[in-house]
């Protein structure tokens, strides 16, 4: 027995799981600590009505056997791609059907996708999401980085010097909320073809988007359907962390020496995957109702408040920070260049405030925080009144 010797290269613990521990054994010394969790990224709003409405009726559904569901399309059922690209419309993109493929989440697809391509170069945004790295360092593939730095807004551009087979993006990015302007993804698109390479683009945030004028679809961006791949999820569009479902846009009209990307794509999904569940599809296609876009709209909206509140409140006490406003991330230079598990050790111990260590998502997130504003406003609040209140000269001297 052999393993594969690329999935030995990761660190020991994902970084959600490295917080998760260090916050359970500081409860456990100390259990009279309130924990105000500012760091891992789950959602706690309940499922819109529509949402639970549709999944109580598509359950009710599978107790009769006239209308009992087994499985279904593998591509997605049609009634929610027609949904999908319904949203799309309304962002005066065109997509059709048959380029949506429905799946059970975007961490699944962003590991799945690299079944498609050989072990090549890729370029990565750092900061970056955890999960763009770990699936390219077990895929093999040699990583390049662009840099995402103070200066350029953690917006890094494409370098012409370099050449790579796959880009991934994040917009808006997880964990520095920073948010591709068009005329910069126009760059990337025109990048892309000019070194023949695919855009792996993650849209799961783009709902926080409060400016019109910034992109939510890389698909709005000329040329982008023959030189991209999209994206996205419900899990905090619409609270679906627990019920699952995301979707891969992959435009028919992409290729790769000659052959059809999305034919390939819909040959790996018929072979590993037998579909996502008809009860959560039913839910999914709900969410897009007009309804249920009112309904998943207000609590982005409650997200967005509550970013509000972390941003101004560390605003408040000195600090710099960036996101927060078309994301659910602020982002939080820590002060007298300390490192980010110093930081969040000291946070969490003088506060109860968890975090998430930057240099978890690469080294040019090292010495930054991400706080999300995910929480209950309860949570929020109580974080918000002791971020602002905090004395940073005092609490650099048990760094």
């Amino acid at each position: 027995m052999q393993l594969n010797e690329n999935i030995t290269k990761l660190e020991q613990n994902y970084l959600f799981a490295e917080i998760a521990m260090r916050v359970r054994h500081y409860k456990e010394a100390h259990p009279e600590k309130e924990m105000l969790s500012l760091g891992i990224n789950d959602v706690t709003r309940p499922l819109a009505p529509a949402v639970s409405e549709a999944m109580a009726e598509a359950a009710h559904e599978m107790r009769d056997a006239a209308r009992f569901h087994g499985y279904g399309d593998v591509q997605g059922e049609l009634f929610l791609r027609q949904a999908i690209c319904g949203y799309y419309r309304a962002l005066k993109v065109s997509i059709e059907p048959e380029d949506v493929f429905v799946s059970d989440g975007a961490k699944s697809d962003l590991a799945n996708l690299c079944d498609l391509f050989a072990p090549q170069s890729t370029v990565l945004p750092n900061p970056v999401y955890p999960v763009f790295y770990d699936t390219s360092v077990m895929a093999g593939r040699r990583i390049l980085f662009s840099r995402g730095t103070k200066e350029n807004g953690f917006l890094p551009m494409p370098d012409d010097h370099i050449h790579t087979d796959l880009i991934y993006l994040c917009s808006p990015n997880n964990p520095t909320g920073a948010v591709y302007t068009r005329a910069q993804l126009q760059a990337w698109v025109e990048y892309a073809h000019a070194h023949h390479a695919c855009i792996i683009y993650d849209a799961a945030y783009e709902a926080y988007i409060r400016n019109a004028a910034l992109p939510r679809s890389i698909f709005e961006i000329a040329g982008a359907e023959t030189c991209a791949i999209e994206i996205n999820s419900l899990s905090k569009m619409a609270g679906f962390t627990g019920v699952r479902c995301s979707w891969v846009i992959v435009p028919r009209a992409l290729t790769a020496e000659g052959q059809s990307l999305h034919k390939l794509w819909m040959r790996r999904q018929t072979t590993k995957y037998n579909g996502t569940s008809y009860i959560v599809q039913r839910g999914a296609a709900a969410a897009f109702s007009p309804e249920g876009q009112r309904q998943v709209r207000r609590d982005v909206q409650y997200y967005m408040e509550n970013a509000d509140l972390i941003r101004t409140a560390l605003h408040r006490s000195g600090v710099f920070t960036t996101g927060g406003e078309h994301a659910p991330y602020v982002w939080m230079e820590c002060p007298y260049h300390m490192r980010s598990w110093d930081c969040f050790a000291l946070l969490l111990r003088h506060y109860g405030i968890v975090s998430s260590p930057g240099v978890g998502f690469g080294e040019q997130g090292e010495g930054w925080l991400r706080f999300s504003s995910f929480g209950s406003r309860e949570v929020i609040e109580k974080a918000a009144h002791l971020l602002t209140a905090m004395d940073w000269d005092q609490l650099a001297l048990f760094a």
